[in-house]
């Protein structure tokens, strides 16, 4: 594809194209990876809850529905079920009681560390033969369209 100033615009079923492709390449992921946490009774919705957790424990409830993209309720039925399989525990915040916070109990370690193996294990199946040069210009690329995507959704916020 030829390169193209700022200000000109793209070819049309270029556009069309990376956009079913970076859809396509999405939803494939998120199957394969469902696939692979089927065996392990967690869906891909708890599995971010943990993942969250794991790198800030103690997360209010609203915290995680922003960093998710996800509704309060939806947040609060998922720390549900992940409460009655004795992965989180919800505790009155210190300084304000109106406000939950989500930590991990122990056995969730054990499982968020099996669950980041199976995701590695993953990654590399779908990323082999891709050498490294290329995925990083890939992931920097993607990087670019999502700050251009946040400034977008940004400035018509305002």
């Amino acid at each position: 594809m030829p390169a193209t100033t700022p200000n000109e615009p793209h070819n049309i079923d270029w556009e069309l194209r990376l956009g079913f492709l970076i859809h396509d390449v999405s939803r494939l992921r998120r199957s394969a990876f469902d696939r692979c946490m089927k065996p392990l009774n967690v869906t891909r919705s708890q599995w971010w809850v943990l993942a969250y957790l794991s790198r800030e424990d103690g997360m209010t409830q609203s915290q995680l529905a922003d960093e998710l993209d996800l509704g309060k309720v939806a947040v609060g039925g998922l720390i549900d079920r992940l409460e009655k399989s004795g992965l989180v525990r919800r505790e009155a915040d210190a300084t304000d009681r109106r406000v939950n916070r989500v930590f991990l109990e122990p056995k969730s370690k054990q499982l968020v560390a099996r669950l980041r193996k199976i995701n590695h294990r993953m990654n590399e199946r779908i990323l082999a033969g891709l050498p490294d040069d290329k995925l990083e210009h890939t992931a920097g690329t993607l990087a670019a369209m999502k700050r251009n995507l946040i400034d977008y959704l940004q400035a018509e916020e305002a």
